[in-house]
C-alpha cells in the first residue's frame, strides 16, 4: 500500500536518505564536495522554498518530489524501489496539482532522462551548469487537455 502525503519536518532523514542513495546511482559524475553542499542546502534552502510530497510504502518514506510551482525541483526514490511505480505516482501527483510541468536534468543522468522520457517530457533546451561543468537539459511535460 502506497500513500502520498505532504512533507513534514519529521520526514527529513528519510528524504535525505532517498536523495543521497538515488544521487549515488543517478549522479556518479558529481563530485563529493558538490553533493555534500547540496545535502546541506536541502533542509536549509530547497525544502523551505518548495511544496514537497513524500511517498510511503508500508509506513516508511521511500521517496519525494519537490515542486516550485510547475517546476519539478527534485524527485528522488530509494534505488531499491526504482521501476516499481513510485516515481510515476509522485509525478502523477505533480501533474494533478499543476498540469504542465518542467524540469531540469543533468544530461549525464541517464536514469532520470529515461524516466522523464517515458513519462512524456520533451526536450526544450540545453544549458551549462556552471557550478559542475555539466550540461543540463530542460524538459517540458504538456498535460492532455
Amino acid at each position: 500500500m502506497r500513500l502520498i502525503r505532504k512533507y513534514e519536518d519529521s520526514d527529513l532523514d528519510a528524504v535525505l536518505s532517498a536523495w543521497e542513495n538515488a544521487s549515488k546511482v543517478a549522479h556518479p559524475f558529481l563530485t563529493p564536495q558538490f553533493l555534500a553542499k547540496e545535502r546541506e542546502n536541502i533542509p536549509t534552502v530547497y525544502l523551505p522554498q518548495a511544496e514537497t510530497w513524500v511517498i510511503e510504502q508500508v509506513g516508511a518514506v521511500i521517496g519525494f518530489i519537490s515542486l516550485l510551482g510547475n517546476e519539478v525541483g527534485a524527485i528522488f526514490v530509494q534505488p531499491q524501489f526504482h521501476g516499481l511505480g513510485a516515481g510515476r505516482a509522485l509525478m502523477d501527483k505533480a501533474k494533478e496539482l499543476h498540469g504542465n510541468l518542467e524540469v531540469e536534468v543533468f544530461e549525464k543522468n541517464l536514469i532520470g532522462r529515461r524516466f522523464y522520457e517515458k513519462y512524456g517530457f520533451a526536450f526544450v533546451n540545453k544549458t551549462m551548469h556552471e557550478e559542475t561543468g555539466n550540461y543540463m537539459l530542460r524538459l517540458k511535460f504538456t498535460a492532455a487537455t
